[in-house]
């Protein structure tokens, strides 16, 4: 693997796969993106009215996704093993810990999310200036493995 990454889905080790961007360009994406390539995440938890706003099929299992990191440089090519779609209230233990954030309870993982889905940022994307959460907000529960780094 070459030391330098990869930019744009032109490159011939990507092709034409859709790119996952974790979080929004910065330190939250850059700490994500750097758990993928160390192993230590291999879940993600997105909200079902993120895919429904974005006009997005879910993932499906088997599909596989290039990884960009804030620079927008393709660094990684993950492959999802299993989604769910599950009420927040149903997010079980072992999915909080996958995610690699360093979570050591599920009381920890939903307070840093609810941080991340009420804030300005996800919510203008949403176009829902008010937007919340709550036990029975659907979100999507996605398991991945690293096929491929670029770094």
């Amino acid at each position: 693997m070459s030391e330098q990454p990869y930019t744009g889905a032109d490159d011939p080790r990507v092709g034409a796969l859709p790119v996952d961007e974790f979080a929004f360009p910065g330190p939250l994406r850059d700490r994500l993106v750097g758990a993928v390539l160390s192993g230590a995440k291999t879940s993600t938890t997105a909200l079902l009215a993120e895919y429904e706003h974005d006009g997005e099929p879910l993932p499906e299992a088997g599909t596989r996704a290039a990884v960009a990191d804030s620079a927008g440089r393709i660094v990684a090519v993950i492959e999802t093993t299993g989604v769910r779609v599950v009420p927040l209230g149903e997010v079980d233990l072992r999915h909080a810990l996958d995610e690699g954030e360093g979570y050591a309870s599920l009381a920890e993982w939903r307070a840093g999310h609810e941080g991340f889905w009420h804030s300005e940022e996800l919510r203008a994307s949403l176009d829902e200036p008010a937007f919340t959460v709550d036990d029975s907000t659907a979100v999507v529960l996605e398991r991945f493995r690293l096929v491929a780094d670029f770094r």
